[in-house]
């Protein structure tokens, strides 16, 4: 079956909201029993399967508070979106391996998420603005 646009942005926000309440099985349960996740850039490389993605997820919200993802621009395909958001919010921990010291943080982020036909999240790949977050929270030589 065909999602509608409709759906996948029901689907994404609900994502995101379980991420603003950091709330790990919320989030796992976007996902389909055998998703890929894949935050490029992350040291461990893409995972497979609500529990592979746990991993992240904890450290996450260790690392980040108080987020607000703001949708900038959606594109659709069938069963696929491209979504351009803002995240903002606290780093209290060591977000991306850099030290936070709970400075306020700001970045643009890319989602290209995959849908099963029931409506779960199958493939979520996150390409983070590095750039800009090194800028926001430089490291003391």
């Amino acid at each position: 079956m065909k999602l509608t646009p409709q759906q996948m942005d029901a689907k994404i926000d609900e994502h995101f909201a379980f991420e603003k309440n950091d709330d790990v099985e919320g989030v796992l349960a976007t996902l389909a029993h055998d998703a890929v996740h894949d935050i490029v850039g992350w040291p461990s490389g893409p995972t497979h399967g609500r529990e592979g993605a746990r991993g992240f997820y904890e450290t996450l919200f260790t690392d980040l508070s108080e987020s607000t993802v703001t949708p900038v621009q959606r594109l659709y395909g069938d069963n696929f979106m491209m979504d351009e958001s803002r995240w903002e919010g606290r780093a209290p921990g060591r977000p991306f391996g850099l030290e936070g010291r709970n400075r306020p943080l700001a970045f643009r982020l890319l989602h290209v998420v995959e849908f099963t036909d029931d409506g779960d999240i199958k493939k979520e790949q996150v390409w983070l603005d590095l750039a800009s977050i090194l800028q926001q929270l430089p490291q003391d030589s």
